[in-house]
């Protein structure tokens, strides 16, 4: 990540403000919209939001965005963690599931595969980004 400390300020000019807890919530936001992959981007928008808001103390500054992308990154985090654990646990059904919504070319075929995975599972088709 680049160095995005605020530069010291002289007395009477307001204080600048930390952004890198912008970047932390870009990063945190794109991590929920990749899961299970956006784990990576997730941690990293956990990572540099509390960056931003320790830089932030130290300069007796501002850092918007820093707490809200530790929230989304974290939040993140487990819908990613919660996806891979049910790859992982339900790896036939899951190629199965695929297989058949490959095969699927009308939404009534579609569903077939759906209450399949559902009643196979007890888990609807989204939580594996179906």
């Amino acid at each position: 990540m680049t160095d995005n400390s605020p530069e010291p300020r002289a007395d009477g000019q307001p204080p600048k403000v930390e952004r890198g807890g912008l970047w932390g919530l870009f990063l945190g936001l794109a991590g929920l919209l990749f899961p299970p992959y956006g784990v990576v981007l997730s941690v990293f928008g956990v990572v540099q939001g509390f960056r931003a808001r320790r830089a932030a103390r130290t300069h007796r500054s501002q850092a918007p965005g820093a707490l809200p992308s530790v929230a989304l990154g974290m939040i993140g985090i487990v819908v990613s963690s919660i996806m891979i654990t049910v790859l992982l646990v339900y790896q036939d059904e899951v190629a199965e599931f695929r297989d058949c919504s490959a095969r699927a070319h009308t939404v009534s075929t579609q569903k077939e595969c759906d209450t399949a995975w559902e009643s196979g599972t007890g888990l609807p088709p989204v939580v594996i980004g179906a």
